[in-house]
């Protein structure tokens, strides 16, 4: 009775990992035998777990990844395709996270350049770092809806705070005069504070003429790719060689 009146003031306090330690404690007649400090000791660790793992959770499900199975440890480095091992052992660190620097992944379609960038954002998240994923078209028209009911300011608030923020798709169309204005916004908010994953089809070398008027192309340039790590994956669309070998076993 008494236990019973614990674990409820336990759930009562938010201290629900500890609740639920306390019962499995009281279920596991090995973890009787070990001394007071030793069982506080464990239960601490177990709230101290169930916080983290919820924690993660929240965070995963706010970034909306677009491949939720995306991870370091699930990249294939068997197909040719330009990606240096070496490299994303080095960026999955996060140490270009925490010095706020961005991450440009180029190539054409189907290679992997989302994949890749949802594990390095995935990588990023399990070191207790948010992030957002978001395609270019779908970002510019949150941020239309926003200025139309006058909830821009917030938005543009809630993408500056974000860690890691990835663009997909980014300047396969031209860019308007209202998306240049926006998008400056965002690189000034995010400028040396937070870090950007543009992934595009389009080579950055073409980047200026898409987004078109110069002066704004030249201050979002600026703000984006000169502290930029570079992958540039090559090679045929990985959906078509999954294809082929899908057919071939047939």
């Amino acid at each position: 009775m008494f236990i019973n009146q614990t674990v409820e003031k336990l759930h009562t306090m938010r201290l629900t990992g500890m609740a639920e330690a306390v019962s499995e404690l009281l279920e596991n007649p090995e973890l009787s035998e070990l001394s007071f400090e030793e069982r506080l000791a464990w239960l601490v660790d177990r709230h101290w777990m169930w916080r983290e793992n919820r924690s993660l959770k929240r965070r995963l499900t706010n970034a909306k990844l677009r491949d939720r199975q995306a991870s370091i440890e699930a990249i294939d480095f068997r197909r040719p395709r330009g990606l240096d091992r070496s490299q994303i052992r080095s960026l999955a660190n996060c140490d270009w996270v925490a010095r706020h620097h961005n991450l440009i992944i180029g190539g054409p379609c189907g290679v992997g350049k989302s994949f890749l960038a949802c594990a390095l954002a995935h990588k990023a998240i399990r070191e207790r770092y948010t992030a957002l994923y978001v395609r270019q078209p779908q970002l510019f028209r949150d941020l239309a809806r926003a200025r139309a009911d006058g909830s821009l300011e917030k938005r543009l608030n809630q993408l500056a705070r974000v860690d890691v923020l990835i663009v997909d798709d980014w300047l396969m169309a031209p860019l308007g005069e209202g998306e240049r204005r926006d998008f400056l916004e965002i690189a000034e908010d995010r400028y040396n504070t937070r870090s950007t994953i543009l992934t595009s089809q389009i080579p950055v070398a073409q980047w200026h003429e898409q987004i078109g008027d110069p002066t704004f192309a030249d201050s979002i340039l600026d703000r984006l790719v000169h502290n930029a790590h570079r992958i540039e994956l090559t090679g045929e669309s990985m959906r078509k060689a999954q294809a082929k070998t899908h057919t071939t076993q047939e």
